[in-house]
């Protein structure tokens, strides 16, 4: 068995829905061109206030993937 290595990237999900639908937008794009996604890490969350539109919520991810052989 071999030492695993992995890989730390910061990702950036949006939603006007809610702050769990931008996490799983985050996460949804992001499995489409990273493999081996192991985990997540919500850094900072942030919204803004649009005043025709409603609310955009912001969501700054550190996801964590394992690097191949």
């Amino acid at each position: 068995m071999s030492d695993r290595v992995y890989k730390l990237s910061e990702i950036v999900g949006t939603s006007t829905e809610s702050i769990e639908k931008a996490i799983q937008a985050a996460l949804d794009r992001a499995s489409d061109s990273i493999r081996n996604l192991r985990w997540f890490e919500v850094v900072t969350t942030r919204g803004y206030i649009h005043p025709e539109r409603g609310l955009y919520y912001q969501v700054t991810l550190k996801v964590g993937f394992q690097l191949e052989d």
